[in-house]
């Protein structure tokens, strides 16, 4: 799709206002400046008129956004969601080369924090909206827009929108938000890009390990201290793998690779799973990295706290852990299994307890076995000819997991080119996106509303 010059400017225009608004979303609610948020939902009315004026637009939660547009051959009660987040995560100023909110153009990248994660494809589907409205169309059923301003904090307000959707009795019949993207290099052996669409998430889960027992005087230490003991324990966590697991997208997965893989062995390897696992597990345990955390859950220690004096020995030392759950694996098994084996380490010597800071068990699997699926990827292949569109699991954690409440067809796929260097800004230093990309973003968007 060839767009005009001045549909060019636009598009880059608003996008970089959005990238202005500072919309740093803060666990601590006094941090967060809700007047960079109201500038954001501001803007939005100035750059879509044409949105503004035909859909109805709802405040859902601390900071939702719904906005319906009505389809003309609708199923009373039935629509579908178009989703992304714009909020971002802080950037220290002094770690950039430029103001990380400068929302500019240079060297044909727009720059910024949120240019990748997630203002995008926000920018992008509404660019596609509006562009599409102008010349007549609409869509056959009822689509939503919904946004959220509190996902980099895991906050409450897409699980609100989830809330009204059933409050209203809407069956939700397909979902796109943000997830897997368009990557080169994405599996060994294959080197054609991939669309790598998440219809899987990992479950998150954030504890704390906690080992109390006696103080006294760092001179006469017993054997093993509360920390020594909460080491010990750790040390046995991350040493002794969980049983490897096969959910349905890591296998659907697999059979794609093996299908593009131009290493036969590798070809043969991950085609012939009921064959190949035990070989598969023993690479995936050396090797560690993203075979690893698609065929097991994983533990990351992140945290540690005890004494606050170095001649002080601490009556209780906390670990804090982050778990992504695969599969069957839930926070109620886990933390049962962290605690026999805990309590079997420590003995009679110290007590050990666990605290829940924030639990997520692993996500519904999505339909690849359906029209929308079919429809999404046929959207793909109609944008990129060239990519291999392949089932994927998302490691991170998105809003969208909060659809699969009320729905089995959630896609997780940020519609873009996304190098490997792409890949690192998300959440790092010098964010930005080139404006072709972004181009390239609002012709997938475009196509995808020809097809709802």
């Amino acid at each position: 799709m060839d767009f005009v010059e001045k549909d060019k400017k636009k598009i880059t225009e608003d996008f970089c206002k959005m990238i202005q608004c500072k919309t740093v979303s803060y666990i601590e609610p006094g941090l967060t400046d809700k007047k960079e948020f109201e500038k954001f939902t501001t803007l939005l009315t100035k750059c879509f008129p044409k949105l503004y004026s035909t859909a109805d637009v709802y405040k859902v939660g601390n900071t939702g956004l719904v906005h319906k547009i009505k389809g003309i051959n609708n199923i009373k009660g039935h629509g579908i969601v178009l989703m992304a987040h714009y909020d971002v995560v802080p950037a220290v100023k002094e770690e950039w080369s430029f103001e990380p909110f400068i929302g500019d153009v240079k060297h044909g990248r727009v720059r910024g924090r949120g240019t990748m994660d997630t203002k995008g494809t926000l920018c992008a589907c509404l660019e596609a909206v509006e562009l599409n409205l102008k010349n007549g169309w609409k869509p056959a059923q009822d689509l939503y827009l919904c946004f959220s301003g509190e996902e980099e904090i895991n906050g409450s307000t897409c699980s609100d929108i989830v809330d009204w959707f059933i409050k209203k009795n809407i069956t939700v019949d397909f979902v796109l938000d943000e997830g897997g993207a368009i990557v080169e290099n994405c599996f060994p052996g294959v080197s054609k890009p991939c669309a790598m669409v998440g219809t899987e998430e990992k479950g998150s889960t954030y504890l704390d390990l906690i080992v109390s027992g006696e103080t006294g005087h760092a001179s006469a230490p017993p054997k093993n201290s509360c920390l020594g003991l909460a080491s010990k324990i750790v040390n046995i966590l991350e040493e002794k793998s969980p049983k490897a697991q096969y959910t349905p997208t890591v296998k659907e997965l697999f059979k794609t690779m093996a299908k593009y893989n131009n290493n036969g062995f590798l070809s043969f390897l991950f085609k012939n799973l009921w064959l190949t696992k035990p070989v598969v597990n023993a690479l995936s345990k050396k090797m560690r990295g993203d075979l690893y955390a698609l065929t097991h859950t994983t533990l990351a220690v992140t945290k540690a706290s005890a004494s606050e004096s170095y001649n002080v020995l601490p009556s209780s030392a906390t670990i804090g852990m982050n778990f992504r759950l695969l599969g069957k694996d839930t926070t109620d098994k886990l933390t049962t299994r962290i605690l026999k084996k805990a309590r079997k380490i420590v003995g009679k010597k110290a007590v050990v307890d666990i605290k829940i800071v924030s639990e997520g068990n692993p996500s519904r699997v999505s339909s690849t076995n359906c029209p929308e699926w079919n429809m999404l990827s046929k959207v793909i292949k109609t944008t990129w000819p060239e990519v291999i569109v392949s089932p994927y699991l998302m490691m991170a954690c998105s809003d969208s997991r909060h659809y699969c409440r009320i729905t089995d067809k959630v896609y997780r796929f940020s519609a873009m080119y996304m190098s490997k260097e792409d890949r690192a800004m998300i959440h790092g230093v010098d964010e930005s996106i080139k404006v072709d990309v972004l181009l390239k973003t609002v012709e997938f968007y475009c196509n995808l509303l020809q097809e709802v």
